[in-house]
């Protein structure tokens, strides 16, 4: 492997890592405040792309397109939490599961309906087309770049409003002790619901993120939500630096499982070897901490 494909590699794994954190960020705020793993948060991560193809197409506006992708998400997630996850607070977490699997098979459906089974594509904005140099000789696509500054953008921003608001301040102490919270007169039910907004929120800034380099497509959002669990695992659920952690851990492992293993023992043992490396990281990571490798604290 060249210096320039390893620098290529690690930096496209680094973006991964960066969405996966953006998408694990969402599971892990909702968990931290009401102990509820949402497994219908790929499908945010799914019908955002879609939106924004759709208005794409109706407008010819990438920045509308954005907007309405992102508020009309954020709405969808707080409608769900009130009319679906709030009945279920006070019941066990099977049936949240259920509920929350129900609403991925759900949403896979309507987009099947509504867009069809063909995929369907987002083009790269004209002012990010083309590559740069981030090394000599090393060139590497400029919406690769533009991405990542984005995914680092969003995550800044959830810092700013966990650690420098009113807001942020609530949820925190929501997360580690509701009890006191509730008796303080903060309403954690319309935190909850702010949560879930701001959870859809980040998935959604994933999933127009990705939606220019991938096919937008039914079922698209399920296996980053695997992978979203995985990180959440390996970090330690509930805690946002171990998320941060273990997502640019995973993006990297992942993206130069996916190169090295195909060159080094065959294309396909190695192809199907590099897709369980991410679980056997899990698998190690669990022995060695079981609780992840930090604990849980939002």
């Amino acid at each position: 492997m060249t210096i320039a494909l390893l620098v290529e590699q690690l930096i496209n794994g680094l973006q991964q890592g960066l969405m996966l954190f953006l998408m694990a960020a969402g599971v892990t705020l909702v968990f931290g405040i009401m102990r509820l793993i949402n497994l219908a948060h790929g499908s945010m991560f799914m019908l955002a792309a879609y939106v924004a193809v759709a208005v794409f197409a109706a407008t010819d506006s990438y920045l509308l397109a954005f907007i309405v992708a992102l508020a009309g998400i954020s709405v969808l997630a707080m409608l769900l939490e009130l009319a679906i996850f709030r009945p279920l607070y006070a019941r066990g977490h099977l049936d949240q599961l259920l509920a929350s699997f129900g609403l991925v098979l759900v949403f896979n459906e309507i987009a099947v309906m509504v867009w069809g089974r063909e995929p369907l594509y987002l083009s790269i904005p004209p002012l990010l087309s083309g590559q740069v140099e981030i090394l000599p000789g090393v060139p590497y696509p400029v919406y690769r770049l533009a991405v990542s500054a984005l995914a680092i953008a969003a995550g800044l921003g959830l810092w700013l409003i966990l650690s420098r608001t009113r807001l942020g301040m609530q949820m925190r102490g929501g997360a580690e002790r509701r009890e006191v919270m509730e008796a303080m007169g903060v309403n954690i039910r319309a935190i909850a619901t702010m949560v879930f907004g701001i959870g859809a929120c980040l998935a959604g800034v994933a999933g127009l993120m990705t939606a220019p380099i991938m096919p937008v497509q039914s079922g698209m959002g399920d296996p980053i939500l695997i992978l979203t669990l995985v990180v959440m695992i390996i970090g330690g659920v509930g805690s946002l630096r171990g998320a941060l952690i273990a997502a640019l851990i995973v993006g990297v492992v992942d993206t130069f499982g996916r190169i090295l293993l195909p060159q080094l023992i065959g294309l396909n043992a190695g192809s199907a070897l590099s897709n369980m490396v991410i679980y056997v990281l899990m698998a190690v990571v669990l022995v060695i901490r079981p609780t992840g490798l930090v604990r849980s604290a939002t």
